[in-house]
């Protein structure tokens, strides 16, 4: 599999990082083995939450003999110093080790989210006495919506972020409001040297009958969002966003069943033409965020 520099970090990442989101209801069983399907194929950068249910546990039981082989990163959703600070250690007892790569502060994708975090007594403050004390080597930011690129450059305006998870995909780059927010991203990011990965790759819209702040229902997949299923244009997907050069990964999908497509597409890519081509062939194909689930 292909590697990119993270930036300034310099670990030279999978180009696909496993997203530990998809573990967080499954057994031991199938954690292990989808753990074993991103291992075999070349991946070696593992993204996971303390809000992930139970997917800080699924790695824990794994990490005594993966931890030098990959390059782990969690996240926390508190806002206040307290509450993050508790939630780290928590998070490291979890995955069962003293240290983690990557420390995001999680789902900041507004200012007033951002506000909250990097505010007098924020989340911030417990990430940055966490890296002094050396239980997280560098700190990162992520955030979805129809903001998050705007609230992202911010973000890296008023504190050095070392890593940016941002959304990214062809249906939003056609917002031409979206796509001027993420060049600027881009610009900052890139002055900067930090690390760029982006998330809803293979978004395809939201799920039918289910509207803003609503709860989920039966859905087929365990993603928030109805995801690109079939593989040919789940292949374009992955193959336009690999294509931007600034991107050093993308996220694998919160469904372990996924994975194998995504794997696949990510070794046998279309040129960006094509997947705009087959991209523009599919029925509803629109932006996540325009009916975000309750619980986001």
């Amino acid at each position: 599999m292909e590697t990119r520099r993270l930036g300034r970090l310099g670990h030279q990442s999978s180009v696909l990082v496993y997203g530990a989101a998809a573990l967080g209801d499954v057994s031991q069983e199938v954690a292990d083995a989808s753990l074993e399907q991103a291992l075999d194929a070349g991946i070696n950068h593992l993204d996971v939450a303390a809000d992930y249910g139970d997917a800080e546990l699924r790695l824990g039981h794994r990490m005594p003999e993966l931890r030098s082989r990959v390059f782990l990163a969690t996240k926390t959703g508190r806002r206040d110093k307290e509450a993050a600070w508790g939630e780290i250690g928590r998070s490291l007892e979890r995955l069962r080790t003293d240290r983690v790569d990557l420390l995001q502060l999680h789902a900041i994708g507004d200012t007033d989210e951002l506000d909250l975090a990097l505010g007098a007594g924020g989340a911030i403050e417990a990430a940055v006495r966490a890296q002094e004390e050396g239980m997280v080597s560098a700190i990162g930011i992520t955030g979805h919506g129809p903001r998050a690129a705007s609230t992202h450059l911010e973000a890296l305006r008023r504190f050095p972020f070392a890593t940016v998870l941002t959304p990214l995909n062809a249906v939003l780059w056609r917002d031409p409001a979206f796509r001027e927010s993420y060049l600027a991203l881009v610009e900052e990011v890139r002055a900067q040297d930090v690390g760029l990965m982006t998330i809803k790759a293979v978004a395809r819209r939201n799920y039918a009958g289910v509207g803003a702040g609503q709860p989920l229902g039966e859905q087929p997949f365990t993603t928030w969002y109805e995801p690109l299923a079939e593989p040919e244009p789940l292949r374009a997907a992955v193959s336009w966003v690999l294509a931007h050069d600034e991107v050093t990964g993308i996220a694998t999908p919160g469904d372990v069943r996924l994975l194998g497509q995504v794997i696949a597409a990510e070794r046998n890519r279309m040129t960006p033409t094509d997947a705009e081509a087959a991209l523009a062939d599919v029925e509803g194909y629109s932006s996540p965020f325009s009916a975000m689930p309750a619980g986001l």
